[in-house]
């Protein structure tokens, strides 16, 4: 019987996945949008067993994945660039909003103590990049502000969540202001430093192994074996995660092979969009349970609490956006870091907190001993997610024509550049082989015929910018190539490497272009000279 229910779930999952996947790409609108309501449309389904959702699973089985993924994949040179917004936004705002909803919600519901207030608070505090910047990339949005908004989600999911941590304590245990201090020092210490080295022993690991499943899965165990101990010692795993995503995605150069990126990169994205959406339909399926006990309340009663603090969240990020600058003004560096950011871009950087996986993960988290308002709070947060994907995400686009910040030939623009410097540095390799005597006449001119075309394609699409046939440029011909080719592809791959990495460290080209181009290189540098590293 347990295994029919198991199966039944899966299959209610796997359906709300595919089908919110199919209407998403037909309407144009984030996947999250529709996971939502499919999602909860789903958990109404007659016959359909009944769905609790234990929070052990939530933060050992989504989070360390979820927080890992976003820190491995960062931008570390544009993050750098854009420290200061970022940081107010990540840990001044979230913890503003954390006070604001608790506040807000210990006047509305007396009975709600205030650690279990303020838990609620860090729950639905931290914002979702995932449904603004896919929205933001569509349309062609300055790469400052999504920058800025993956930056925030990627930090202010471990502020969050320590404070969750300690507001969770308090219910739990006698808890002092000292006590508390004391414990986030060590909460944050603890957790920064245990990633750390968890982030210096994976990467000495993985540069003595060449095969590409193993490093799939020393990369998949990684977070588990940041999150698990850390919490075990009384750290922060969210922050051991985080810190151990972002020091092997920035510490990366030579730790992997090709076949590895493309098989990691692969993996990577298709196991966190299962993990998220499974999260949201999980949440659907389970409100119906929560539907029959919210806390001993009535329904409109739940529903205007719910649409107060979505009210709370939004209005608070806009008016921390719009309001701050003269503070920004006072701090150092704040002047120069706001330079560029008028009040359009404030204004939709403030109307893209969106909140999603992460804050459903944190509500379902919660423990029993929060009482009856347990049920009550999952179904706040949920609202909130709901209202704000729903209701913000839609009106990103308009707010982003309206303001004139729609930038559409740019990333294509940045992308043939950066394809038509790789290609001049193969052609200069190339020369220096044939000079050297190191590639035969036959296969040097082979070479040369190749990228010559590859180069009057990309420069004919820097001219024109069309977009049909974009993104061919990196289709090989294996058929016909004469002996002893695939040894000078391979010099060829490195030198247009090479370059690609002095662009990006040169700030020429954004580290979505690096990945997007160095993808077409892995695709191309053949598989027999691929040496293990180490």
């Amino acid at each position: 019987m347990e295994e029919e229910r198991l199966f039944v779930v899966l299959l209610v999952v796997a359906v709300v996945v595919l089908l919110a996947r199919a209407l998403a790409h037909r309407l144009g609108v984030p996947d999250a949008i529709l996971l939502v309501v499919l999602g909860i449309a789903a958990g109404f389904m007659p016959g359909l067993p009944n769905v609790v959702v234990s929070p052990h699973l939530v933060l050992l089985g989504f989070l360390p994945p979820l927080v890992y993924h976003a820190a491995f994949f960062s931008a570390p040179r544009e993050t750098r660039a854009n420290a200061f917004p970022i940081f107010t936004l990540a840990v001044g705002l979230t913890l503003v909003t954390t006070v604001a909803v608790a506040g807000t919600v210990y006047w509305l519901l007396p009975g709600t103590g205030w650690a279990a207030a303020v838990a609620l608070g860090a729950a639905v505090a931290p914002t979702d990049a995932v449904a603004a910047t896919s929205v933001m990339q569509r349309v062609g949005a300055p790469p400052r502000l999504t920058t800025i908004l993956e930056g925030e989600s990627l930090i202010n999911d471990g502020v969050a969540l320590t404070v969750f941590g300690l507001a969770v304590e308090a219910i739990t245990a006698p808890f002092t202001v000292g006590h508390g201090a004391v414990r986030l020092v060590q909460v944050v210490v603890g957790g920064v430093g245990y990633g750390l080295v968890v982030g210096l022993v994976v990467r000495r690991v993985r540069r003595w192994i060449s095969d590409p499943s193993s490093q799939i899965i020393v990369s998949m165990a990684t977070p588990y074996l940041a999150y698990i101990p850390a919490e075990s010692l009384g750290g922060s795993g969210v922050l051991a995660a985080v810190v151990a995503g972002f020091y092997l995605g920035t510490h990366g150069e030579g730790l992997l092979q090709p076949a590895s990126r493309l098989l990691g990169t692969m993996f990577w994205r298709i196991g966190t969009f299962l993990l998220e959406s499974a999260l949201f339909v999980l949440l659907g399926l389970e409100i119906r349970e929560l539907l029959h006990q919210p806390g001993g309340r009535s329904w409109w009663e739940v529903t205007w609490i719910g649409l107060a603090v979505s009210a709370v969240v939004i209005g608070v990020r806009v008016a921390w956006e719009l309001g701050n600058r003269p503070l920004a003004d006072l701090l150092p560096g704040g002047r120069v870091s706001q330079e560029g950011m008028g009040w359009h871009e404030r204004l939709v950087i403030g109307f893209s907190g969106m909140r999603g996986a992460i804050s459903l993960a944190i509500a379902l988290s919660l423990p029993a001993a929060v009482g009856p308002d347990r049920e009550l709070h999952v179904l706040l947060t949920a609202l909130v997610v709901l209202v704000t994907l729903v209701g913000q995400a839609p009106l990103l686009p308009v707010l982003l024509r309206r303001f004139g910040l729609v930038e559409t030939d740019r990333r294509r623009r940045e992308s043939m550049i950066a394809r038509k410097a790789a290609a001049n540095a193969a052609l200069a390799r190339l020369d220096e082989m044939a000079e050297a005597e190191d590639v035969d006449e036959k296969t040097a001119d082979a070479f040369r015929q190749m990228l010559e075309l590859r180069l009057e394609r990309v420069e004919y699409f820097l001219e024109e910018m069309e977009e049909d046939g974009e993104g061919e440029e990196e289709a090989r011909e294996e058929r016909g190539e004469p002996p002893g080719s695939m040894r000078v592809r391979a010099e060829l791959v490195r030198a247009q490497r090479a370059k690609l990495d002095t662009l990006y460290r040169r700030g020429k080209i954004g580290a979505g272009t690096l990945r997007q181009v160095g993808s077409e290189l892995d695709f191309a540098e053949p598989i027999s000279m691929r040496r293990p590293n180490g």
